[in-house]
C-alpha cells in the first residue's frame, strides 16, 4: 500500500488547474504520474524537472490538494519549501518554481544552484 506523506512542494491555485487540465485530456496515460525534481544543467547548475513519468523504485509518492506527484527522495533537500505556479499570459507562459533553498537561480527561473 502507498503512503502520502506531507508534501515537500506546494503548487499555486492556477498551477493545478493547469496539471489537472492536462491529466484530463483523454490521450493522458493514467500510469503515468507527476513527477517533481531536478537534474544537472542548466546555466546554473540544476535544472527542475517536471513531467508525467512511469513511478520508480525509489521515488515517494506526495499529494497536494488532490494532486498526486511522486519525486527521488534524494531531491527533497534541493525543493523542500518550493512553490509551483502556471503563468498562462501572453508574454509569460508556463511553470514557474519558487524555491527557497536556491542562492541563484537564471533569468529563465528553470535552473538553480544551492
Amino acid at each position: 500500500m502507498e503512503t502520502a506523506i506531507k508534501a515537500p512542494v506546494s503548487f499555486t491555485i492556477s498551477a493545478i488547474g493547469e496539471i489537472k487540465r492536462l491529466m484530463d485530456a483523454t490521450d493522458f496515460d493514467a500510469a503515468k504520474k507527476l513527477r517533481v525534481g531536478v537534474k544537472g544543467g542548466g546555466c546554473t547548475g540544476m535544472t527542475y524537472v517536471l513531467d508525467f513519468e512511469i513511478p520508480e523504485a525509489d521515488d515517494a509518492n506526495y499529494e497536494f490538494e488532490g494532486i498526486p506527484f511522486i519525486m527521488n527522495r534524494s531531491h527533497e533537500l534541493y525543493l523542500y519549501g518550493m512553490e509551483i505556479d502556471w503563468q498562462g499570459g501572453l508574454n509569460s507562459r508556463g511553470f514557474t518554481f519558487s524555491n527557497p533553498n536556491a542562492s541563484k537561480t537564471c533569468g529563465c527561473g528553470t535552473s538553480f544552484a544551492v
